[in-house]
């Protein structure tokens, strides 16, 4: 019997110290990572923390501390970005308003204060100012119908819409514009209606933009054209030119805020930088997706993209 309570009480001393040294190393190892963490956020490093130990629970921890550490920088990553986005963004607009409005001021001080300008010359510069107040109203409702759509206060309901029927009028809108510029025009649009979910207003404006543009941007190659197809992986629009193209440097940016190709602000390819980010988020905001290919003076092509709807 005194054996058997010698050999519990040696038991139970092993386990004690056991148990002592397991607390002691686990505290010694929360503290090392508590340490870690405060260093790696006071220095704003990219480092993770390492530490190797035999606790399934602080294995665990680590997975989850070094998880939420990543996405913090991730965050702080995406919010640096935002704010040189609009940063750059108020600078661009700032460009573009300043840029009309300088003329317009010219043009006003000349009618109101030159008095040998004779009256065909004053009609002549009022059309002018005219012109440029427009430019500047245009410019400043894409402005705020950017800001409303990411702010969401500019609901886009999606219905059963027809895609053929909305290809047909947006290439007829431009129609005459395109004869004009002695354009040539290639249609390929089913005669059978092919219908996704959609917003009908809101593919009208994405149609008129990439048609827009295709005009202004591809009228050296001499021909535009519109393209609708189905397949089994969903529909598919694409709005194409043969026109000087898309360098491959601007294609991942040509969808930001008030960005503008490096020649875009001459009055041969004039652009407010505002319809192609519009356009994507129209199309983001009907589930689909927008992707440019372009190689100059053979195709560009902006491809709208939607998947196969279940009626």
């Amino acid at each position: 019997m005194p054996l058997l309570w010698v050999s519990l009480c040696i038991l139970l001393s092993i386990l004690t110290t056991v148990q002592l040294r397991r607390r002691i190393t686990q505290s010694r190892e929360l503290r090392y990572l508590q340490a870690k963490l405060t260093d790696i956020l006071d220095q704003e490093s990219s480092e993770k923390i390492r530490l190797h130990t035999n606790s399934a629970e602080l294995q665990n921890l680590l997975i989850a501390t070094n998880r939420l550490l990543d996405a913090n920088r991730k965050f702080e990553a995406d919010y640096t970005r935002k704010e040189n986005a609009i940063k750059k963004m108020v600078a661009n607009m700032s460009h573009d308003l300043k840029t009309p409005l300088t003329v317009v001021l010219g043009l006003t001080e000349t009618i109101v204060h030159d008095v040998t300008v004779h009256e065909e010359e004053r009609k002549r510069l009022s059309l002018k100012v005219h012109e440029k107040t427009l430019e500047i109203l245009n410019l400043t409702n894409q402005f705020f119908d950017l800001a409303r759509l990411e702010s969401g206060d500019r609901p886009v309901p999606l219905t059963k819409i027809n895609l053929s029927e909305a290809c047909r009028n947006g290439i007829l809108f431009y129609y005459e514009m395109i004869e004009s510029q002695g354009l040539q025009v290639e249609v390929a649009i089913p005669e059978e209606p092919i219908y996704a979910y959609g917003n009908t207003e809101a593919l009208g404006r994405v149609l008129q933009n990439l048609l827009s543009n295709a005009i202004r941007y591809g009228y050296e190659g001499g021909i535009v054209g519109i393209t609708l197809q189905q397949d089994e992986d969903g529909i598919s629009i694409e709005i194409w030119d043969q026109g000087k193209g898309i360098g491959g440097s601007d294609h991942v940016n040509v969808f930001e805020r008030l960005y503008t190709l490096e020649d875009s602000r001459n009055q041969t390819y004039q652009g407010s930088g505002l319809g192609l980010t519009i356009t994507k988020r129209l199309v983001e905001l009907m589930e689909g997706i927008i992707t440019l290919h372009s190689i100059p003076y053979v195709k560009t092509v902006f491809t709208v993209r939607f998947p196969t709807p279940r009626f």
